[in-house]
């Protein structure tokens, strides 16, 4: 017989059952243990983070643009302030085909290509979602109610007011402020985006570019609660900007104007400094363009016309051209010789009209010489050099110096650099020397160079504010103050390094103002013989002005030939200098003047200097009469 059979045994399985059950309860445990440390961790020890995260998810912070800081004359006549401005924008989340939208939009108002490929860098740099994305700037009245009447058909579409920059004066000031233009894709890798959060302009030239962190003030915020699409539902708080600071400048926009006038319709420039304060009066270059075309945003055909216009009026002529200085120079050259011992006052040459370096056949010729080898001015001292404009004179005055000294001297006058304080875009100009020759051209200095810079030719350049700053020197007689912009509303950071001219006595001050004064007036009486500006501004004038004419080929003339302006185009002819300050006893303006392919100086830009001297120094001495003009000076 076999084993018996067990069927079931109830006792190992009850073992069995109750270890897995405790084994299953433990785990059960363990599984509670862990879930409630998490939770524990989560919701106690990592309360904070994850507060601020759902915050971040359920809060957003918006940014409030600043006001900019306006910008007034030394009068306190507004020349850049802020009007309100309507501004087409797109939400893209509300708006399911931004194409069709777009196209709609063009429809409607028209949309330049430039708009709207800027339409869609700003998608990408936007910020957070619903964030209203600009379209256009130039939001008129006529194109706002369209998307009024169109609203249904134009989903995400909504039209903002916004305070955008305006320039009351238009082109009047637009080279001697500047302006500010929309914010591009180059100007967005550098500037600080919290700092120009939801402001879409910056200043780009002049004025508006160099004081841009004064003037554009700082951002403010509010915190809005949105939904889970991001859409706004409440604002919790806000902080407001802080308005940009305003600024006050030393320009008289009323002398601007006379300026202005004074140039007409001729391509040129002026500059006009107050010579106790090296404040800027006037800044003119003509012709100039509207700046408020660059704010709202310019269309490509009227961008395209400044830009190819010949006569380029987006060029600061004031401040960019570099010219030849011609005769305007001889004043300083003659302030060398006497400096140096290399001329005296009373040192007088005989001059036949031209002047020839040893052992050269070439003739260096005066202005007014003949093609009969006639002119010249005879006996010639300083004070008639510079009041007659001989060139001869100052040929041999030239090679005696030699270019080292007159590089030395030249220099101590702010040519070839930049003295300006708050002017980055002027430019240095250039002061040439044998050592910039051979760095430059590879080659040596020769005695014909030297003797082309003695009347302001050659390879010296200069800028009307240099040749401004020039003058006001003179004005000064010797004392620096550097050119500047700003008059109040922000520290200006002195140059230290700009020195006065303590190195010419007073008695060649006197000199060369007196010879100056004499260009203006009768020259030399005794002899018959007026200064090269008299016949033209000198005969009714009731205050004592210094002058300078000053004429810069354009094209050369081959030797043994006379200049015959009429036989040469209009834009080949010699650029007319005027350089000026007054009243002579009390200087109160400083100035230069520079007409383009005007011709003479003294014919040219001399009456344009007359006509602002005139209102200047009248309305600062409004009793001036010629009782006056008789007995109180010299």
């Amino acid at each position: 017989m076999g084993e018996p059979l067990v069927l079931k045994d109830h006792s190992g399985e009850s073992q069995i059952f109750f270890e897995r059950a405790i084994i299953g309860f433990l785990v059960l445990i363990a599984l509670m243990l862990f879930l409630f440390g998490r939770f524990f961790y989560l919701q106690i020890i990592q309360h904070d983070m994850y507060a601020t995260l759902a915050d971040q998810n359920r809060i957003q912070v918006e940014a409030i643009p600043p006001v900019r800081g306006l910008i007034y004359d030394r009068h306190g006549e507004i020349i850049a302030h802020n009007i309100p401005s309507l501004n087409l924008t797109i939400i893209t989340e509300l708006s399911p085909n931004i194409e069709l939208t777009l196209s709609k939009i063009d429809e409607l108002i028209g949309l330049s290509a430039e708009e709207q490929r800027a339409f869609k860098r700003r998608i990408e740099r936007r910020q957070r979602p619903y964030e209203p994305v600009p379209v256009t700037f130039r939001l008129s009245a006529e194109d706002h109610a369209r998307i009024v009447v169109n609203k249904n058909s134009l989903p995400g579409v909504q039209v903002e007011a916004r305070l955008i920059r305006h320039y009351p004066q238009g082109s009047l000031l637009a080279h001697a402020v500047g302006s500010v233009r929309r914010i591009n894709e180059n100007d967005a890798k550098r500037l600080d985006r919290v700092a120009y959060s939801g402001t879409n302009h910056v200043g780009k030239i002049g004025v508006e570019k160099h004081y841009e962190s004064v003037l554009l003030g700082k951002v403010g915020h509010k915190r809005v609660e949105t939904n889970a699409r991001g859409v706004i539902m409440k604002e919790l708080d806000s902080v407001n900007p802080e308005v940009g600071k305003d600024l006050t400048l030393h320009v008289d926009a009323a002398l601007q104007r006379v300026s202005s006038a004074a140039l007409a319709e001729r391509r040129g420039t002026i500059v006009a400094i107050e010579p106790s304060t090296g404040g800027i009066l006037a800044l003119v270059s003509k012709p100039s363009y509207d700046p408020n075309l660059f704010v709202k945003g310019i269309d490509h055909e009227t961008y395209s016309g400044l830009l190819e216009s010949v006569d380029i009026p987006l060029f600061n002529r004031a401040l960019q051209g570099q010219y030849e200085p011609g005769s305007t120079i001889k004043p300083l050259l003659g302030i060398a010789g006497l400096v140096t011992g290399t001329i005296s006052p009373d040192d007088v040459i005989s001059d036949p009209g031209w002047f020839r370096l040893p052992n050269e056949d070439r003739l260096y010729r005066d202005w007014n010489w003949r093609l009969s080898g006639t002119g010249g001015h005879g006996e010639v001292g300083l004070q008639k050099a510079i009041y007659r404009s001989c060139n001869v004179y100052f040929y041999n005055l030239a090679v005696k110096l030699g270019i080292n000294r007159i590089h030395q001297y030249l220099d101590l006058f702010g040519f070839g650099k930049n003295t300006a304080l708050d002017l980055p875009e002027a430019r240095s100009g250039l002061l040439p020397s044998i050592e910039w020759k051979k760095e430059n051209r590879g080659l040596g200095w020769f005695p014909g160079d030297t003797v082309n810079i003695g009347i302001g030719q050659g390879d010296m350049l200069v800028t009307p504010l240099q040749m401004a700053t020039a003058a006001t020197l003179i004005a000064n007689r010797g004392k620096w103050v550097a050119p500047r912009m700003l008059k109040s509303g922000h520290v200006l950071d002195e140059d230290g390094s700009i020195k006065d001219i303590d190195v010419v006595p007073d008695y060649i001050w006197d000199e060369i103002i007196s010879a100056m004064e004499k260009v203006v007036h009768r020259g030399d009486q005794e002899l018959g013989e007026n200064g090269t500006a008299w016949a033209y501004i000198g005969q009714d004038i009731t205050y004592r002005m210094a002058g300078k004419s000053g004429t810069a080929q354009v094209v050369s003339i081959k030797q043994g030939e006379e200049y015959d302006e009429n036989e040469l185009s209009e834009r080949q002819r010699k650029h007319a200098w005027f350089i000026a300050f007054a009243p002579i006893e009390d200087p109160k303006i400083a100035l230069a003047v520079l007409v383009e392919n005007g011709g003479g100086g003294s014919k040219v830009a001399a009456p344009v200097a007359r006509e602002i001297l005139d209102y200047y120094v009248k309305r600062k001495n409004p009793v001036m009469t010629q009782a006056s003009y008789a007995s109180g000076f010299r």
